[in-house]
Order: structure tokens, then C-alpha cells, then sequence
């Protein structure tokens, strides 16, 4: 008999989750709140694991077509100049900014069109939950044999089967609004970063000449206000970068103007369990790295591999989530080891600090540092064995 599964969320785990159920024999249905597929997005590297993911579905051509080219990263003065750089090539391609950059949305779009063969149901979400049967927001109640959330860092589906989000998101100690500005600066392919004590302005390439994927950041304690009210969020953004150097003033002015704009607090999903009954978590929802690792994109390739994997080898599934959080946990566990310094690294809170992070720079990528940087700080997104899972009618074959 065909197994069923419901997964909620059409970001990156979502659809890699549903490609892999439907070659495990199973029929799929993606609800996504979202009215339709979400465009753009900010740029996401694919590593590792996660690259291997992207080879075994045949998608690599695709995902190399939309790639952006990139020089690699640079820190910046307050007129510009570079004062430290990681360029791609620095690293074998697996720096900062990696071999493989592409838009999220791009990503997400090459593998809903890997994926034709499920049901999605965009503008619908989950609304109840008990344990294999979900209510949805358009009023119907459907059973399934299982359902994961795949939706992000404020999965609903967590909610519902786990508890509330305060128990399992752990701020770090900072936020980040990201957007789409105009380039100020003539990126050139480069990442570029600014630093005051506690803030940071960047910008980096986007698909579209003249255009710059934006980011600012700053340091602070968990903030109240409306996650509904985007006004009030860009002015606190505003309010925070006030003053600051560089071409903050430009991405600011364009940051209001943006129809991307999203601000949230940087911090990290830990979770003793990814699983409850026929409930499961992927990606963000159960193990967001935060952005500080640069590891969530291969978290979510690889942790949908793995779950559909082991749904095809495991008649039970209580035994295949079981056996998914056996070779999930060590992988996940050292995904979410921040880097040296944490938030307070990546924003440091003196001038002082920001001058010991540019010499840190420039010595990881000199020659004789370069393998020594790339084994401590850039091979965890291998750091798994992954099976080859493959199914011969319903027979795990390894």
C-alpha cells in the first residue's frame, strides 16, 4: 500500500524532502502558506554534504546555471578600501562565500520543478495537529502516514507537536534585516562588509546588475515589537544603524524602499528530539545552525535526505526516526558550533575587536594558514557518511 506524507513548508528542506519520499514509494502533499513560490531571497552556498545532495537528484547543472559569480568577501573602511579579503579561490571554493552561490529563491524554484509529481497546496498551512491527521487552513481534515515540518526557524508545525517557541529557539545575541537595495558601491562580485562596534552593513551581488542583496546588523538583547508591522521594524532597523559609516546611509534609504525586507533575531533551534509519533522536523524547524555557521542550507539537503531515506528503509516509522536522529544528531551537533567569537565575532563590540578580526583575516588566508583554516573552520558541511538510499521495490538496498 502507498504511504502518505504531509510536509509543510516549499522553501529548500521542504521540496529536497518531497523528491526523495516520492523515489521511497511514498505520495506527498506540500502545503506553503505563502500564496505562491517565493522569489529571490538572499544568497545561499551550497557545501559539502549539501552539494552531494544537489549531484545524486541530478540538479547540479541547473543549480550551476544560476549561480552568481563571486569574487569572495571583503572587509572595508569607511571610504571603501579593502582592508582584508577571503577571495573564493583562497579556499578551494569553500570559504566564506563559497564555489556555489545562488538566491534562495532560485534554489527553491529548481527543486519545485524537480518535483512536479507531488501535490502542493500554496496558500494553505496546518492549523491543528493530532499526530497523523492535520487540519488545514482551508477547513479540510486529512490523514497521512506521516508529517514534517519543514518550515523554518517558527515552524507551526513545532508548535503544535513540540510545544511553544520560546522552549526551543535560543537567541544569540543580535538581529539582521535583509533585503534588496541598489548597488552603492559597484559590488564588483564582491561580499562587502562594514564594521562599527556592535553594527555591520553589507552588501553582496545579486542576480540583477545594479542591484545588492543587503544586510544590517546589530547587537542587542531579544526586542519586543510586531513581526506584522514592517514599518515599524524598518524604523527600528533605522534607529540602530543611525550614524553609522560607509554606504550604511544609502542601504538604509533603500532598505526602505524594499518589498523583501525581513528582520529577525539571529539565534539557533536545539532540540532534544526531532520527533513525536508521526511528527518530524527538517531543517530550520528543527536544527536551525544560524546564519553566524553558514551551514543551514546543507543542515536542510542533508537532513531531508536522510528522513526520506530512512522512512524508505524502515517499515515502522517510529524506527525510521529513530534511525534519521541516530545519523542526524552528530552531524547537527557540530553544524551549530558558532565560530570563534560567536555574534560578537561576526559584529565585534569594540574598535579594538573589529581591528584583531581583520588580522585574523589576513592571516587565514595566507599561504601558509590556508589548509590549517579550511580543516578547522570550513569542513564541517562534510562532516557525514551518507548512505546510498535506493529502493527496489520497497527493499532498502544499500
Amino acid at each position: 500500500m502507498t504511504r502518505t506524507a504531509l510536509v509543510s513548508g516549499a522553501g529548500i528542506a521542504g521540496p529536497t524532502l518531497a523528491y526523495w519520499l516520492v523515489r521511497q514509494g511514498f505520495t506527498v502533499t506540500v502545503v506553503e502558506s505563502a500564496p505562491g513560490p517565493r522569489p529571490g531571497g538572499q544568497t545561499v552556498d551550497l557545501r559539502g554534504a549539501g552539494r552531494t545532495i544537489i549531484e545524486r537528484m541530478g540538479l547540479m547543472p541547473a543549480v550551476r546555471a544560476a549561480c552568481m559569480e563571486q569574487e569572495g568577501l571583503a572587509y572595508v573602511d569607511a571610504e571603501g578600501h579593502h582592508l582584508a579579503e577571503m577571495r573564493v579561490a583562497d579556499l578551494g571554493g569553500d570559504g566564506i562565500v563559497s564555489e556555489l552561490e545562488i538566491l534562495r529563491g532560485d534554489l527553491a524554484r529548481i527543486l519545485l520543478d524537480a518535483t512536479t509529481d507531488c501535490e502542493y497546496l500554496f496558500g494553505t498551512r496546518v492549523t491543528a495537529l493530532d499526530d497523523g491527521t492535520a487540519t488545514l487552513s482551508d477547513g479540510t481534515v486529512r490523514e497521512f502516514d506521516v508529517i514534517v515540518g519543514a518550515d523554518g526557524p517558527h515552524s507551526g508545525i513545532r508548535r503544535l507537536a513540540f510545544g511553544p517557541e520560546e522552549r526551543f529557539v535560543r537567541p544569540i545575541g543580535g538581529y539582521t534585516a535583509w533585503f534588496t537595495a541598489p548597488d552603492p558601491v559597484g559590488l564588483e562580485g564582491w561580499y562587502r562588509m562594514y564594521n562599527e562596534p556592535g553594527r555591520v552593513a553589507s552588501a553582496r551581488p545579486d542576480s540583477v546588475p545594479g542591484r545588492a542583496k543587503a544586510g544590517l546588523s546589530f547587537l542587542s538583547e531579544p526586542l519586543e515589537y510586531d513581526r506584522r508591522d514592517v514599518a515599524a521594524q524598518k524604523a527600528l532597523v533605522a534607529e540602530r544603524m543611525a550614524g553609522m559609516g560607509w554606504r550604511t546611509p544609502q542601504l538604509v534609504e533603500g532598505m526602505h524602499a524594499a518589498d523583501d525586507f525581513y528582520l529577525d533575531l539571529v539565534a539557533q533551534v536545539r532540540m532534544d528530539h526531532w520527533t513525536t509519533g508521526r511528527v518530524a522536523l527538517v531543517g530550520d524547524a528543527g536544527y536551525c545552525p544560524s546564519p553566524l555557521t553558514g551551514l543551514g542550507t546543507s543542515l536542510a539537503l542533508v537532513g531531508a535526505y536522510v528522513l526520506a531515506g530512512e522512512l524508505g528503509r524502515h517499515d515502522s516509522v517510529a524506527e525510521a526516526f529513530a534511525a534519521y536522529e541516530e545519523r542526524m544528531r552528530p552531524y547537527v551537533a557540530q553544524a551549530q558550533e558558532l565560530p570563534p567569537g560567536g555574534i560578537r565575532g561576526y559584529a565585534p563590540p569594540t574598535h579594538r575587536a573589529i581591528r584583531r578580526g581583520i588580522v585574523m583575516m589576513r592571516l587565514m588566508v595566507s599561504r601558509p594558514l590556508r589548509g590549517l583554516t579550511k580543516r578547522l573552520f570550513f569542513s564541517k558541511a562534510e562532516a557525514i557518511d551518507l548512505p546510498d538510499y535506493s529502493c527496489t521495490n520497497g527493499t532498502f538496498v544499500r
